[in-house]
């Protein structure tokens, strides 16, 4: 671990951004160039305390973990990603994984919708970064690990918990969909990826799966037109628009209501509550 190198880095990358970059208020009297140190906390959920000691150049080594969430509230390039890892110690992570570093260019875009359901996620349908009010519809992704990150998943591994976000009769779409996006990963990714794991788990786990696997269906949905149901708000009618990156493992997804509607009052109505229930 480079302390030196690592501390120059992480303020130089700290002060080259303005808080419009990452979607957040200028304020008044900012006396330091680009963000405080209290807003690269909050973007990478962590403590301003553990952001100050990898600053000052003392503190424990921080885990991939943590550097991954530097990177993505910082919006490094996955060279700058690579290059943060080594100084901090650890092997650069293999660029080959879809889920290991979160586009900047969507991060961006992500940042200027603060007020309907926005997340980015991978090709294997898990959230890596949601805003408020996606959390508020969808629950708070940070909270799962491993496979359980994952739509796809959970759809099928999980039916009798998960499915409810869908009126019953938009649920068959739903499955064939979930298949169809998987297999549009598998052909980018290949066999041996974390689509073939994935495939493999699925098929040996559910039947339903199987059936719709070995039916062949392949797509990338670009838009779409759903109802999607919140345990306290209800039936929530929508519009999903899809925004690939240039190598189609990640997607921006938008959700949005036509303006004046009570499906678009609902939406404004979980921007304001957030993740708390009303």
């Amino acid at each position: 671990m480079d302390r030196e190198a690592l501390a120059g880095f992480l303020v130089a990358r700290r002060e080259a951004i303005s808080p419009a970059d990452v979607g957040l208020p200028a304020g008044t009297r900012r006396r330091t160039p680009g963000l405080r140190r209290e807003e690269v906390a909050q973007l990478a959920t962590m403590s301003v305390d553990y952001v100050t000691r990898l600053e000052q150049k003392r503190g424990p080594q921080p885990s991939t973990a943590m550097l991954a969430s530097l990177a993505r509230a910082l919006r490094l390039t996955a060279d700058e990603r690579d290059y943060l890892f080594r100084v901090a110690g650890h092997s650069a992570p293999d660029r080959s994984i879809a889920h290991s570093h979160v586009a900047p260019g969507l991060l961006r875009v992500l940042d200027r919708i603060p007020d309907v359901p926005a997340m980015i996620i991978s090709n294997l349908a898990e959230p890596l970064v949601q805003n408020e009010p996606a959390r508020a519809l969808f629950g708070d992704a940070a909270l799962l690990e491993g496979w359980e990150r994952s739509a796809i998943f959970q759809w099928f591994a999980h039916p009798e918990t998960c499915r409810g976000m869908y009126p019953p009769s938009d649920r068959a779409r739903q499955s064939r969909a979930q298949v169809a996006t998987l297999r549009a990963a598998y052909g980018v990714m290949g066999p041996r990826s974390r689509a073939g794991e994935l495939a493999r788990l699925l098929h040996a786990r559910s039947e339903e799966f199987a059936q719709l696997w070995d039916a062949q269906i392949v797509t990338r949905r670009f838009e779409d037109h759903k109802v999607v149901v919140h345990p306290e708000v209800g039936e929530i009618e929508v519009d999903c628009q899809a925004l690939f990156t240039e190598d189609e493992t990640q997607v921006l997804l938008v959700l949005t209501a036509p303006p004046h509607t009570e499906d678009a009052s609902k939406l404004e109505l979980l921007a304001v509550l957030g993740t708390q229930r009303t």
